[in-house]
């Protein structure tokens, strides 16, 4: 589903280039659940942003689902991303001139659903996360805990193929975040393509490859069994 060539991310500086991602080379294949592990600044989330068509300044070859998004103008990505792509920000990145409901439905009218499915849609969403008593709710009368819930939700409202996850259980207690993982492995048994960056063993361990990062560079491949706390 996701090839990357040779991929690189720099800035330019005084004192000449920075960069932050180096010769990126990856295969994820359909249906995979991949953890990306790695200390600060090693270029997690740049890479995750890349994946997720939300960053354009790279250089290298970018191939998902049969589509060579490096060719791709901005207008093309914006559309693949829509089509493909569920993304939980670490910094949850809600419309805060919205409530609940209304950033629940926003993903289902980028994909052309008729309105009278995407309110079953957004209500059976509601349920499914326990947050229907907030769908009123602005996301500034929201705890932080709350916020990352309804980011989990909206991510994943339209049944994305692609789901990219930055750090989801940042926000939320032990409790909520073993639940937030076993839904992202239902759902991945359910045929999704989970990609998520955690600093947790525990949580890490639900992915079947580990990608460790440091420094930009790709610093090798590990199975859940290798995780020095053998979370899971």
């Amino acid at each position: 589903m996701i090839t990357l060539k040779n991929v690189e991310k720099c800035y330019k500086t005084k004192a000449g280039f920075t960069y932050v991602l180096r010769q990126i080379n990856l295969q994820i294949a359909e249906g995979e659940f991949i953890t990306i592990m790695g200390p600060s600044a090693a270029g997690k989330s740049t890479l995750l942003n890349i994946v997720g068509m939300l960053d354009h300044d790279w250089e290298g070859e970018y191939t998902l689902a049969g589509q060579a998004v490096h060719t791709l103008k901005p207008k093309q990505r914006q559309a693949l991303n829509r089509q493909y792509v569920g993304f939980v920000f670490q910094a949850f990145n809600l419309l805060d001139s919205l409530t609940v409901y209304e950033n629940l439905d926003v993903p289902l009218s980028y994909r052309n659903v008729k309105t009278s499915q995407r309110a079953a849609i957004v209500c059976d969403t509601l349920d499914r996360f326990g947050i229907v008593g907030k769908k009123d709710l602005y996301p500034s009368q929201l705890s932080g805990g709350q916020q990352q819930l309804v980011a989990i939700a909206r991510a994943v409202v339209a049944n994305p193929k692609l789901i990219l996850a930055d750090e989801p259980t940042g926000n939320l207690h032990s409790t909520q975040g073993r639940e937030i993982m076993k839904l992202f492995k239902k759902l991945n048994e359910e045929g999704a393509t989970i990609i998520q960056v955690t600093h947790n063993e525990e949580y890490a361990a639900y992915g079947r490859r580990i990608i460790q990062l440091k420094d930009g560079w790709m610093d090798g491949e590990i199975t859940p069994d290798q995780l020095p706390g053998k979370a899971r």
